[in-house]
C-alpha cells in the first residue's frame, strides 16, 4: 500500500548550487529479480510530485511485492528537510535545492544528489467564467503583488481581484516567485494554500479568483491563460512545455543521500526506465528522457 500523507510545515526553495546531478536512464528490472528487490523506503515532499510519484511507486510494488514504498506530501522543503534529518530516504521537489539547504545538509553529514525525473509546467488559472485569456509577466507581477486588484485594469470585468496561492512551503511557491515577481514579495491579501488541488478548487469556486496550479492538476473546472514573459503570449500545451517555448517551465526532483544504493536505486532507476517515463505521461507531466 502507498501512503499518502500531507504535512504543512517547512521552508522554502529555488537556487542551485554544490548539489551532484545525476542522469540514469537503465532500465530497473536490468539484471535484478523480484525476489531480490525488497525492503522499505520513504519518499516525501513536493505535492506536485505526489501524485506522480503515488502511481510510479504503487506500480513499483506490484513488480516487486516485498518492496514497501511510503510517499508523503507537505512541499518540497520539507522533504529536503526530513532528508537532512535522515527521516526520509528520497526528498521529492519541484524546484532546485537552495544553497543554504546544501550547506545545512553538508554540516549533518548529507551529500544531497539530484535526480530530475520529469518536466512540468505551472498554469496560471482563472474561473471558467472569466473572460479573461491572456496576461503578461507585467501584470501576473501586479496582481500578485497587489498593486493591480481589479480585473478591468488587465482587460476583464469591473471586479475585485482574488488572489490565490500556495503556502511558503512549497517549492511552486517559490519558483513562481523567482520567475515572475522576482525581488518583490506576494501580496499580504494573497491566500496561501497547501496543495494545487486546493488552490485549483478555491479558483474553480471563485469567479474573481486567479491562482497557479501544476499542469497535471489543469482540468475544466479551470481555465488556463496565455502568458507572455516578453516572447508573445504563449499557451499551456504539452507541445510549448516540452519545447521550452513556455516561460513556466520546469524540472521536477528527487533528491538522495549520495548516490542511491539498493532499493532507492532500483525504485529511482524503474523511474527512469520507459516504464516509468510512460507513467510520468500518463500522470499529466512530461518524460525527462
Amino acid at each position: 500500500m502507498v501512503i499518502i500523507a500531507t504535512a504543512f510545515i517547512g521552508i522554502g526553495c529555488v537556487d542551485n548550487g554544490g548539489t551532484t546531478t545525476t542522469e540514469q536512464t537503465s532500465p530497473a528490472d536490468a539484471g535484478t529479480t523480484e525476489n531480490t528487490v525488497s525492503g522499505e523506503l520513504s519518499i516525501t515532499g513536493s505535492t506536485t510530485v505526489l501524485p506522480l510519484s503515488t502511481l510510479e511507486a504503487e506500480e513499483f510494488m506490484n513488480t516487486y511485492p516485498d518492496a514497501i514504498l511510503t510517499v508523503k506530501g507537505g512541499g518540497s522543503g520539507v522533504g529536503i528537510a526530513a532528508l537532512i534529518d535522515g527521516t526520509t530516504d528520497i526528498a521529492q521537489a519541484s524546484r532546485e535545492i537552495k544553497q543554504s539547504e546544501i550547506e545545512n545538509a553538508n554540516a549533518n553529514n548529507v551529500n544531497p544528489v539530484e535526480h530530475a525525473i520529469a518536466w512540468d509546467g505551472i498554469a496560471v488559472v482563472v474561473n471558467p467564467e472569466n473572460t479573461v485569456t491572456e496576461l503578461t509577466f507585467d501584470q501576473l507581477r501586479g496582481i500578485f503583488n497587489g498593486t493591480i486588484t481589479n480585473w478591468a485594469d488587465v482587460g476583464g470585468a469591473d471586479s475585485e481581484i482574488s488572489v490565490v496561492g500556495r503556502d511558503s512551503s512549497s517549492g511552486t511557491y517559490e519558483y513562481f516567485k523567482e520567475s515572475v515577481l522576482g525581488e518583490e514579495s506576494y501580496s499580504e491579501n494573497a491566500l496561501a494554500l497547501s496543495d494545487n488541488g486546493l488552490v485549483k478548487e478555491s479558483v474553480a469556486g471563485n469567479p474573481q479568483a486567479i491562482g497557479y496550479i501544476g499542469y497535471a492538476y489543469l482540468d475544466e473546472n479551470v481555465k488556463a491563460v496565455s502568458v507572455n514573459a516578453g516572447d508573445g503570449f504563449i499557451e499551456a500545451t504539452p507541445e510549448n512545455i516540452k519545447s521550452g517555448t513556455y516561460p513556466l517551465a520546469r524540472q521536477l526532483y528527487y533528491y538522495t543521500n549520495g548516490e542511491p544504493t539498493g532499493l532507492a536505486k532500483e525504485y529511482i532507476d524503474y523511474v527512469f526506465s520507459s516504464t516509468g517515463q510512460a507513467i510520468v505521461s500518463e500522470s499529466g507531466y512530461f518524460p525527462i528522457n
